[in-house]
């Protein structure tokens, strides 16, 4: 057997396996199919848990997708040494029909090559090997979908009534005609789930609204193992039991949302009385052993953000992410606007967070595009941030519409996932403008908006 007539009789959708699942260090690789075009092959990629992108050539695609096939044969138990002979030898002699002349030797070092490389992408350690990474920049034009789709399962408003334990200030989704549409029901979920796997999207973030207002979420979280899961809260409802059950259905991370070590200026932010619960949230996720991220939305009211990091870091938080105001939906209102930092403020406020940050162990980014100058990331070794819309990332609204990215959500309706082809909609007009301007890796976010 060739290997075009491989590729072209055994590798039809992604593959996907999990190292390691129970930590540290969970290694997910999704392997993508090559784009055929003209009787030719591309390269295939690798996405190591959902983000990194490494070009595999066919050889080691092969090879890759036999491994994950025999790796897969022992899931959910753990593996002896028998095994892993087992599963080597059996990948060798499969890859063997097609790579004849090859020894199995060479089989062997390559897998053990691809593994351990893979591992030092997933746990950010140094490469050893020349792997050429690709930016999505550059993997753009092969690309037939996002690596992440965020799921919008909780509308903002349900029975005419509002549909959040929280009335944030600045809620992005808030007033948005797409955000209060009809929840769908479990099944139609489930459906969708089914489809963007079968689409070829390695990764899903069960966002709203609040997603934990959905009592079937766990039922939902626990469909999408065969993808990198996600979660974006507030953390309210995280309990202990809720944080157990979070684990047992395998979520790969959970991210809170927590402006304000000040218990005064969180519930001010958030329109609620709830600082306690969240910060409780924030301990139980710990406490359970879930890969927990915080995220700060900066403001003036919350500029103390070094103050925010010494209470986080006291709590055990190891990974932080913090942003400016999306302005749409109530980042829009006066009430907002007058909130809003100046570019300048968010340099200061950056620049103190990434010092502390980096002298206490924790990881942190900023993730608004097009806000500081890209000199500002790498004086203080900080990754700047990208516009992702149409590319890295799409959402699909609660009642099922496909949107450029999940703030993106008025006048933007790319088609529903539920009754519209994928290629129609990944192919749309609007949809390959977006991806090209985002390709570009400009930067900018089209929803930006100078309050100052």
């Amino acid at each position: 057997m060739t290997p075009k007539k491989y590729m072209r009789e055994n590798f039809k959708e992604v593959v996907h396996t999990t190292l390691n699942p129970e930590g540290p260090g969970v290694v997910r690789i999704h392997l993508i199919p090559p784009k055929v075009e003209k009787g030719k092959v591309q390269a295939s990629v690798a996405i190591i848990n959902g983000q990194d992108i490494i070009p595999v050539n066919s050889a080691w695609s092969i090879l890759l997708a036999e491994f994950i096939k025999e790796v897969n044969k022992h899931h959910g138990k753990e593996v002896s040494d028998a095994e892993v002979e087992e599963i080597l030898e059996n990948t060798c002699k499969a890859v063997k029909k097609v790579y004849w002349m090859t020894p199995k030797k060479k089989f062997r070092e390559d897998i053990h090559t691809m593994m351990e490389t893979f591992k030092q992408v997933a746990y950010g350690e140094e490469v050893t090997e020349d792997i050429g990474y690709m930016n999505i920049g550059q993997y753009a034009e092969f690309m037939k979908a996002p690596h992440r789709m965020d799921v919008m399962v909780s509308a903002m408003e349900k029975n005419g009534h509002w549909n959040c334990n929280q009335c944030c200030v600045h809620c992005y989704a808030a007033g948005q005609h797409q955000a209060v549409e009809e929840e769908l029901t479990t099944e139609q979920w489930i459906t969708i789930l089914d489809r963007l796997r079968e689409i070829g999207i390695p990764q899903v973030t069960f966002t709203g609204g609040e997603p934990t207002m959905r009592e079937d979420l766990f039922e939902l979280i626990d469909h999408a193992k065969w993808f990198v899961s996600r979660l974006n809260t507030n953390g309210i409802k995280l309990t202990e039991d809720y944080c157990r059950r979070l684990r047992e259905c395998e979520i790969d991370s959970v991210q809170i949302t927590f402006y304000s070590s000040n218990k005064e200026i969180h519930n001010k932010l958030v329109g609620a009385d709830h600082f306690d619960e969240t910060a409780a949230g924030i301990d139980n996720a710990i406490k359970a052993g879930l890969n927990l991220s915080i995220n700060t939305p900066l403001c003036t009211l919350n500029k103390d953000y070094v103050e925010t990091l010494k209470y986080l870091k006291e709590k055990g938080v190891m990974y932080v992410t913090c942003s400016g105001l999306i302005t749409t939906g109530n980042a829009l209102t006066e009430a907002s606007e007058e909130l809003q930092l100046s570019t300048e403020e968010i340099k200061k406020i950056l620049a103190d967070a990434a010092d502390f940050a980096y002298a206490n162990g924790m990881e942190i980014s900023f993730t608004s595009p097009g806000w500081i100058e890209e000199e500002f990331f790498k004086e203080h070794a900080l990754s700047p941030p990208n516009c992702g819309a149409c590319l890295s990332n799409m959402a699909i609204t609660p009642g099922g519409n496909v949107v450029p990215c999940q703030s993106w959500l008025s006048g933007n309706v790319l088609g529903n996932i539920l009754t519209d082809q994928w290629e129609d909609i990944w192919n749309s007009e609007f949809c390959r403008k977006r991806r090209e301007y985002s390709g570009l890796m400009l930067g900018r976010c089209p929803l930006r908006k100078e309050c100052k």
